[in-house]
């Protein structure tokens, strides 16, 4: 890595992104590009627009500059199939939101949203985790609900809209090597349990009777960063707040480590975050 760095070295070119679809919104650019300026890499990160069924497309075409992608909605459950190597924590999350390149090939398929996820929770709570619920179904939702397991989870539920929605996110967290019990139930109205309650859903999805229905559970983590606060992470005035950037911010960290072999500079990049969402937020 020591051609990609410093004032006067021989650089080497390399590229990484964010593809997804949408990707504009995409935060990913300001902190990898942050990590990189902190680190002296004369390295690119951009956001490239790719539809659920463009992935393989848009993999083909990479050349050799290329070390990795970072991966959002709708890409993470079909980026494994691409690579060489797929990593336990990808099996297990039954996703990929990191692909590793070399050569232009896809050598390794890794999910840090599941370690991210941890490190989010354990930044802010240090107490015990006995159960949680994961409001969503999705991919992050697998991620996530497994990272209440990895706290110490033995009851993960899931509320979502329909049961079927749920199915691939239920099977990956049973996976878990902790066994834990694993339950669906409604969004529209079953009880909030435990002392996580994660939110994977929209901002507008967070309904004031959804809101209360969180209202006595100890630790609240959104998954979301813009717009924040959501209506659920307002309402944690007197509780522990996770935000979405924590969980960016730490995924990143460990993506960064992934692509470059350094260690991801966590204060810099949320710091990057920060200031990026703030100036969002005085534009609108």
């Amino acid at each position: 890595m020591s051609s990609d760095r410093g004032p006067g070295a021989a650089v080497t070119p390399r590229r990484c992104g964010v593809i997804g679809d949408p990707i504009a919104h995409s935060l990913s650019p300001v902190l990898h590009r942050a990590a990189y300026a902190a680190n002296g890499l004369a390295w690119e990160y951009d956001a490239h627009r790719v539809a659920a069924d463009g992935l393989p497309e848009f993999v083909a075409r990479l050349d050799a500059t290329w070390r990795g992608l970072s991966l959002t909605m709708p890409l993470k459950r079909t980026a494994p199939a691409l690579a060489a190597e797929v990593s336990g924590r990808a099996l297990l999350v039954g996703a990929a939101n990191t692909l590793i390149l070399q050569g232009g090939a896809v050598v390794l398929a890794d999910n840090t949203d599941l370690p991210g996820a941890v490190a989010a929770v354990r930044e802010r709570y240090d107490g015990p985790v006995t159960a949680g619920t994961v409001l969503g179904g999705g991919a992050t939702a697998a991620a996530t609900g497994l990272a209440l397991c990895e706290l110490g989870a033995s009851t993960v539920t899931l509320l979502v809209r329909s049961p079927e929605r749920a199915a691939e996110a239920l099977t990956a967290i049973a996976r878990h090597p902790s066994g834990p019990r694993v339950e669906v139930g409604s969004l529209a109205g079953d009880p909030v349990s435990g002392e996580v309650v994660v939110s994977t859903i929209p901002a507008e999805a967070q309904d004031p009777d959804l809101v209360a229905r969180c209202s006595d559970v100890l630790v609240v983590f959104d998954v979301v960063y813009d717009p924040w606060p959501t209506p659920l992470a307002a309402s944690a005035t007197d509780r522990v707040l996770v935000g979405g950037l924590d969980l960016l911010v730490h995924q990143a960290a460990l993506q960064f480590e992934l692509f470059t072999g350094l260690a991801g500079p966590l204060a810099v990049m949320r710091e990057a975050g920060e200031a990026a969402l703030a100036a969002r937020r005085a534009a609108r």
